[in-house]
């Protein structure tokens, strides 16, 4: 098939669009810089500048590779650096999440595109109550601490708008928290905030993060592409949604960082925010029962505690050769 990815050069995208070349796809692949372009050809696809909050050029964009299928990555993650004022950090992925998606889903259906997968999220949107693991079908978060406001209304407002589709029909891949070599949880900055001392477990560290290895969103990706179902909700994580307290300590340990701090939950409330709290201490994680079962997809980094390993030993090993 001929398959348009849009923010092609972000954590998943880096990885995807190497696959879905192998499994054999045609490939055209956006970036809104043109310095990243020459990255999605040596990856083996077309590449085209578009930006996605730019109707014009990301309708001609998508009308010239006449998809049969548009893949919607566009964030701004990497501008996310200060999680204290959250929403203000997240300010243009929540923008790409709500009027990028209304153009980019526009310009797939006048291409004419079957079908149009985009990425959600699923870290910590769940309600606080009930079960520690949630399905699909769980609600999310009715009452998100006023600093998350506005990103789960950007998260649900894509939701809504690409179930809502059916010409192209319309899929939701929920990745958890991504990681991968220098990559998300392992980036250069979250492993010097951890090797400082700087991210502490707050209060009990009772909150469950549900993480994902950047190469098997990638993988997941592609089997919804193959069998996912119109119209459904699909949570990407790994099959060990995992405490704070655990995983926490044990990747300083792995990056050979002193043990974190512990934090008493009123003081992280003034010094990390009570969204932040609340993240460390009351979110749930998510199940990907429904994926295995209808993606028929295994995630080849099944526990986040492996994962890590890998992925900071590719990271060594990478920084090692340059």
């Amino acid at each position: 098939m001929r398959i348009f990815v849009a923010g092609a050069t972000g954590a998943v995208g880096r990885k995807l669009v190497p696959l879905l070349v192998a499994t054999g796809h045609s490939v055209i692949a956006s970036t809104r810089s043109a310095a990243k372009a020459g990255l999605l050809e040596e990856l083996g696809a077309e590449s085209v500048v578009a930006d996605g909050l730019d109707a014009g050029s990301m309708r001609a964009a998508v009308k010239a590779a006449r998809p049969d299928v548009v893949i919607h990555e566009m964030t701004d993650l990497a501008a996310a650096t200060d999680l204290r004022h959250f929403d203000r950090a997240f300010a243009r992925t929540n923008e790409l999440r709500t009027r990028g998606t209304d153009i980019l889903l526009a310009a797939a259906r006048e291409a004419g595109a079957k079908r149009f997968i985009a990425q959600s999220f699923c870290g910590w949107t769940f309600s606080r109550d009930g079960g520690a693991i949630k399905t699909e079908a769980d609600q999310l978060d009715p009452n998100p601490p006023q600093e998350l406001r506005r990103t789960l209304e950007a998260i649900q407002y894509l939701e809504r708008a690409v179930l809502a589709s059916t010409r192209p029909e319309g899929i939701v891949l929920r990745y958890g928290f991504f990681y991968g070599p220098d990559t998300g949880t392992l980036s250069p900055q979250m492993r010097e905030q951890l090797r400082r001392r700087r991210v502490p477990v707050i209060g009990n560290g009772g909150g469950y993060w549900s993480f994902i290895h950047t190469e098997d969103a990638a993988s997941a990706t592609v089997a919804a592409i193959e069998r996912g179902r119109a119209g459904e909700i699909y949570n990407i994580v790994d099959d060990r949604p995992a405490l704070v307290r655990d995983w926490l300590p044990a990747l300083a340990e792995l990056l050979g960082a002193k043990p974190p701090l512990h934090v008493p939950a009123w003081l992280g409330r003034l010094l990390a925010g009570e969204h932040m709290t609340a993240m460390m201490t009351e979110v749930r994680g998510a199940s990907n029962a429904k994926a295995k079962r209808e993606l028929a997809w295994l995630p080849a980094h099944p526990s986040w505690r492996d994962g890590f390993a890998d992925a900071a030993s590719s990271s060594a090993g990478q920084r090692s050769a340059a």
